[in-house]
């Protein structure tokens, strides 16, 4: 409950999200902060229709909150002004599609409220009927001074009565309109998930079949929280903005998609959302990357949607992209992505002298969950080498699985497959309790993910660490010693780590510990992906510009030679990006650095 809180408080009141962009933002915040001070006089205009002498008690004639009004009056229509102005002149293209009219139209009606108050207090003060000091209202009293004659009373009763009218009808009017978000936003802020945003709700394959919900076919399958998130859109295309597939020419746009579900949802359709609603394509563009979930201002979980809309696909029509299901059938057969038999997983680490943990041994202190991809790709099996390196001169006492280790699941999950998830998460968990598991290290963001956010849900609880959290405490313990090259680094934000779960120092200090560090424009929570993640690492992007080639063009605008990741899953998409733009910069994970700058330091100290 306090965590909600906190979200109605910084989100709603704070108009936080909004104000990331902090000019449409102030737009916004400006007449929402101002309708906050103003609904009392609502309640006084009401009095005031009925008699021009009577007031609300107390409140109506405080000359500080005449001040308030007077004020707040005032930048409400400066937010409409801005707000016109944005929709008029600057058009930002995030607004493509939204129903613009509608939203000139609700600028006018506010445009017309803050107008006839002001009139009405205008003329109020001019026949002395006010209730507190005249000085106190300057804007009101200002515009009184050009009040005269006997129309004013006339004035007065018509600007009362055209703000109440004013009112009701706005308040009667935006049921039906998209505005319906100024009713139900602060609900759906309020209902926003508070556990870990990467987490996804287990399907129960433990109810009875008929009660089992394997996604959503139609309206009827949307949860309440899904039905709450379709009318709670302002469409205002922050979503859109920021998502990958939409900027690099993809079908998938979050705002479109929510936008088609609620007119399914208003028409009570019950048609499959898939394709009356969304098309195939739609669903499967999505990376899960999670950039429209944080800019949302309305805490619409747009993930949630996109999943449960694969869920049935997969799941109830057997319905994919024929590239996914043969990386599903590897799953089922093989427990990994790639296909390998389990006894492959221990090939990246011969000559190293990495324990394999065996059935019955003592734990480790640390478990390193070494991951597929490291496991079976050669680019991102350098990242494991490294990291077994460093903790080994660190004299971490650290074991592997080996064969024991199978997928996380993540990438079944994220397509739809939840059955084939919860066969391999189980599968993990028994063997990470048989075996006595507590603290774990993976350098696979998604498996970190996976298994600190989501195999609590099957009875496995590990304090799980990524790889670049647990070398920056090495390096601050002074048990690995860099020296800083001359690198011009800059480091990619993996989507699971940073904005999933708000890793972001740690990789930026093992960054700078290797050389000269730069920032890409687009970094941090606001992290542009690589493409790999929502199980897209195995499926071919077919339409507009590659979302890997999007990125690295992004990285090689820094002028940096190497290009940082701390996620094998980026390490191949990324590399597969340099090689088919042609840029000229080496991409190499976090550790593999650390462990060049750690042997820079021992070399320059033996001579």
């Amino acid at each position: 409950m306090r965590a909600r809180a906190r979200a109605e408080a910084i989100v709603v009141v704070g108009q936080s999200k909004l104000l990331q962009r902090f000019g449409p933002g102030l737009m916004h915040a400006l007449i929402f902060w101002g309708f906050i001070v103003l609904f009392p006089t609502i309640l006084i205009a009401m009095i005031g229709a009925v008699d021009p002498h009577a007031t609300l008690p107390w409140l109506g004639s405080q000359g500080w909150y005449a001040l308030m009004v007077d004020v707040f009056a005032g930048l409400v229509f400066c937010g409409v002004l801005a707000g016109f102005y944005i929709r008029k002149v600057l058009r930002p293209l995030r607004f493509a599609c939204s129903h613009l009219a509608e939203a000139d139209l609700i600028l006018a009606w506010i445009a017309g409220i803050v107008i006839s108050l002001v009139a009405w207090h205008a003329s109020q003060i001019a026949l002395g009927f006010s209730d507190y000091p005249r000085e106190w209202a300057p804007v009101s009293n200002l515009v009184s001074g050009g009040l005269a004659g006997s129309w004013v009373a006339v004035l007065e009763r018509a600007a009362v009565w055209t703000h109440v009218l004013l009112i009701l009808g706005f308040l009667v009017y935006l049921p039906y309109s998209k505005h319906l978000h100024i009713l139900v936003a602060a609900i759906n802020v309020f209902f926003t998930r508070t556990r870990s945003r990467g987490r996804l709700e287990p399907v129960d394959f433990e109810k009875p079949e008929a009660e089992v919900r394997l996604g959503a076919a139609t309206v009827q399958d949307l949860t309440w929280k899904q039905l709450l998130d379709t009318v709670s859109c302002t469409e205002c295309g922050r979503c859109q903005d920021v998502c990958p597939a939409y900027n690099t020419g993809k079908e998938l746009s979050p705002k479109l998609l929510i936008m088609a579900l609620r007119d399914q949802v208003l028409a009570q359709s019950t048609t499959p959302l898939v394709p009356a609603a969304v098309t195939d394509n739609v669903v499967w563009d999505c990376v899960t990357c999670g950039a429209c979930v944080r800019e949302c201002p309305v805490g619409i979980e747009h993930i949630d949607h996109i999943v449960d809309l694969r869920r049935n696909l997969v799941m109830v029509e057997s319905r994919f992209p024929e590239e996914a299901g043969a990386m599903l059938r590897d799953l089922d057969r093989a427990s990994n992505p790639w296909g390998r038999p389990p006894s492959d997983r221990t090939a990246w680490a011969e000559g190293l002298g990495v324990h394999v943990l065996q059935p019955g041994e003592t734990p480790p202190e640390v478990l390193f969950w070494v991951g597929c991809a490291p496991a079976f790709d050669e680019r991102a099996r350098l990242a494991a080498i490294s990291t077994a390196k460093l903790l080994k001169r660190a004299r971490v006492d650290f074991a592997i699985l080996g064969p024991r280790e199978a997928c996380t699941g993540d990438p079944a999950r994220r397509m739809g497959d939840e059955y084939t998830y919860q066969r391999l998460a189980k599968q993990n968990v028994e063997t990470l309790n048989e075996a006595k598991v507590t603290k774990i290290i993976t350098t696979c963001p998604h498996c970190f993910n996976t298994i600190g956010n989501e195999y609590a849900d099957f009875g496995g609880r590990y304090e799980v660490i990524h790889h670049t959290e647990f070398l920056a405490e090495l390096v601050r313990d002074g048990k690995l010693k860099p020296e800083a090259g001359a690198r011009k680094i800059t480091y990619h934000d993996s989507c699971y780590l940073a904005r999933h779960n708000d890793v972001l120092e740690a990789p930026r200090e093992l960054a700078a510990a290797a050389g000269n560090a730069v920032e890409m424009p687009r970094s941090g929570k606001r992290t542009f992906c690589c493409g790999a993640g929502g199980a897209r690492m195995w499926m071919e992007e077919r339409r507009g510009t590659p979302i890997n080639e999007e990125r690295v063009r992004e990285a090689a605008s820094t002028g940096a030679d190497t290009l940082a990741v701390a996620c094998p899953f980026c390490t191949v998409m990324l590399d597969d990006g340099v090689r088919t733009t042609g840029v000229k910069m080496q991409v190499i994970d976090l550790a593999s650095l650390l462990a060049e700058a750690v042997e820079r330091r021992r070399a320059s100290t033996s001579k």
